[in-house]
């Protein structure tokens, strides 16, 4: 818990910031540079009334403290910045101030100190953290819920008004950790076998839809096909926040326009859905465009966009089986404002993915969490209510995929054409390491 000191330090320092800044308008770096100023000052007159009471003096480590406090409460994550500084920190989660709990990477759970004074004091972090992304998100009893991606690029999500007390939800992100493929192979997410087959598919410019649960690494995965991506090739990401950060490594992807859904303002104007995102992206010459995550209207433009030149595209979806995410597709296209027929809707599906990759996500108390693809589908065609399907990669004993059905001979071949090694289907047993 912070001091009664550091408390009234920050306030003062938040009061002169607020002034100069009004006054005078100044840099981010300049507002650094007075705010360690007027915490140098504050410091100064601590230590001059603490001589003149005849007190105890504040120890260099109490000063560094304080100094560390206040910054972290104007230019950082407040009580929160000293998780996302932890590597070890996978997720956390809190009901309020202090009910607070903190998920590791080894799977263990733990309850933490509180990461505000109050509950008020928790929503109007939130709101400070929602105002410095690429657009400002509102955080209010009109606007009860907000996600946004941290500096570091986690994700925080928050609500309020709607549950008895603010909850904060941060999931953290490892952008280099697995980054590519080879680095899931290496982590127990893929086999060889799919891990080639994978690469294959977006060399040949395959459609491809990652499906699973939240949490289950979707993004993850979709991050590391997008690496196979060849960096020739001009690139468009749509999400509602985000989180592949393709276009925080240009060594990688020098030509990636990245696009986020925006909210209305105060006033009901101003927002951009991700569907007019979707369709925006058609205008920049892109090679391929990828849909962070699918959940409405933009599925229709998206699919359209899959047909249009943009082959080799990407998305994500919420499903609870490989098979399970067509009837997603299908359904958000019969209720978006189009309002297509389950048959066209189909129809529309069938023709623009190739394959669809679903992640399995499996926790065991005290275990590390166990991320993995457990299913690939191969998509043949539309029969009415229904799409066609081969599941070329089954969930095998421990539930991960194993070779199952052939492909079809045409995608074997463009797949072979692509690098694909056929004997890796008939691996005995799989490769799983």
């Amino acid at each position: 818990m912070s001091t009664e000191l550091e408390q009234r330090l920050a306030a003062e320092v938040r009061i002169g910031l607020g002034s100069a800044v009004q006054r005078d308008g100044l840099s981010q770096m300049d507002r650094r540079a007075l705010a360690g100023k007027l915490i140098s000052d504050g410091l100064q007159h601590e230590a001059s009334r603490r001589i003149a009471l005849g007190t105890t003096m504040l120890s260099p480590e109490e000063e560094d403290r304080a100094a560390r406090f206040v910054l972290d409460r104007i230019f950082s994550a407040g009580a929160l910045q000293v998780y996302l500084d932890d590597s070890s920190v996978m997720e956390l989660n809190a009901q309020g101030c202090d009910e607070v709990f903190v998920r590791y990477v080894d799977g263990k759970t733990s309850r933490v100190e509180p990461i505000a004074e109050s509950d008020e004091a928790l929503v109007e972090l939130v709101r400070t953290l929602g105002r410095e992304g690429m657009s400002e998100r509102r955080f209010d009893a009109g606007c009860p819920r907000v996600s946004v991606q941290l500096p570091n690029g986690d994700r925080l999500f928050a609500a309020m008004a709607v549950c008895p007390r603010p909850v904060v939800s941060i999931r953290r992100h490892d952008f280099e950790r697995l980054a590519t493929l080879e680095h899931q192979l290496e982590g127990g997410m893929i086999d060889l076998g799919l891990k080639e087959l994978e690469a294959a598919a977006v060399r040949a410019r395959k459609n491809i839809v990652v499906s699973g649960a939240t949490g289950a690494g979707k993004t993850t995965h979709t991050r590391a096909l997008a690496n196979e991506i060849p960096a020739t090739e001009r690139v468009v990401t749509i999400e509602d926040c985000l989180e592949l950060n393709l276009h925080g490594f240009s060594e990688r992807h020098p030509q990636v326009v990245a696009f986020q859904e925006r909210e209305a303002n105060l006033e009901g104007e101003g927002a951009v859905s991700m569907a007019e995102l979707v369709r925006w992206s058609l205008r920049l010459s892109p090679d391929r465009v990828i849909v962070g995550e699918v959940r409405g209207a933009e599925v229709i433009p998206m699919l359209l966009a899959m047909t249009m030149g943009t082959d080799g595209s990407l998305c994500t979806i919420h499903a609870s089986s490989s098979k399970g995410a067509f009837n997603k597709l299908s359904t958000y296209a019969a209720m978006a404002p189009e309002r297509l027929g389950l048959e066209t809707a189909n129809l529309l599906v069938a023709g623009a993915v190739h394959f669809v990759v679903h992640i399995a996500h499996r926790s065991v108390p005290g275990e590390k969490a166990r991320r993995f693809v457990s299913s690939v589908r191969e998509v043949t065609g539309a029969d009415g209510p229904h799409v066609v399907s081969n599941e070329i990669y089954a969930p095998g004993r421990d539930g991960r995929a194993v070779p199952a059905a052939p492909l079809r001979g045409e995608t074997l071949e463009e797949l072979e054409a692509a690098g694909f090694d056929p004997e890796l289907l008939a691996a005995p047993g799989g490769w799983w390491r």
